[in-house]
């Protein structure tokens, strides 16, 4: 059995809920990702901050990226996975929320991140095809 910990991308590096898109968008760029957590003062998941969501939810209505918070963009509670979670249960969650990329959590402590290629790396043929397919539909 695959679990989380044995796929996931290690020491996700979080934009604090306080600092701005711009910044949030610098660290993408430095880092080569398309996704940040999200992070509180107290250390907590707060979401997800993606590339689209700067473009469609910042730029593309006219705001300031220096001036919108990364936490202003966090929708709900975060949709994680723990890290000892198996390969199943990653693309239950994956689909059931529509979601590519899953936090990887161990206890209440931040250890990763899961991506959609990840786990498609980890699965036989026919399975990759069926994730690919969930996350593609609306």
């Amino acid at each position: 059995m695959t679990t989380a910990r044995e796929i996931m991308t290690p020491d996700a590096t979080c934009i604090g809920a306080e600092e701005s898109v711009l910044e949030a968008a610098r660290k993408m760029t430095e880092l080569g990702v398309g996704a940040l957590p999200i992070c509180g003062t107290d250390n907590k998941l707060k979401g997800m901050l993606t590339d689209r969501d700067i473009v469609v939810k910042v730029l593309g209505q006219g705001k300031d990226p220096a001036e919108v918070k990364a936490g202003e963009l966090a929708q709900g509670e975060a949709v994680t996975i723990g890290a000892d979670d198996d390969t199943a249960e990653i693309l239950r969650t994956m689909t059931e929320h529509k979601v590519r990329r899953l936090p990887v959590i161990d206890g209440h402590t931040l250890v990763g991140i899961v991506a959609q290629a990840d786990v498609a790396r980890s699965l036989p043929d026919p399975q990759v095809g069926d994730l690919v397919q969930a996350l593609s539909t609306d």
